[in-house]
């Protein structure tokens, strides 16, 4: 399992955490438990298995539901 940091653009409303998460979570590979959108900071945490996908597919989907990622970061 890896751990990724998606920097996303500014987010302006709490709903847009929950489209996030849930765009995130769809993602197969995806440990659902561990995705966690930060208001503050414009960021989504989450931890994959990377023989199943990868931070790139994760940041392809939430785009595909509005939001830019303007930075990836895995660990």
């Amino acid at each position: 399992m890896k751990t990724a940091t998606l920097k996303l653009d500014t987010l302006t409303c709490p709903s847009c955490m929950l489209k996030i998460e849930a765009a995130a979570r769809s993602v197969p590979g995806v440990d659902s438990d561990t995705v966690h959108v930060s208001f503050a900071n414009s960021k989504v945490k989450f931890r994959f298995d990377d023989a199943r996908t990868d931070a790139q597919t994760v940041a392809k989907a939430i785009e595909t539901v509005g939001y830019p990622v303007l930075g990836t970061s895995v660990a």
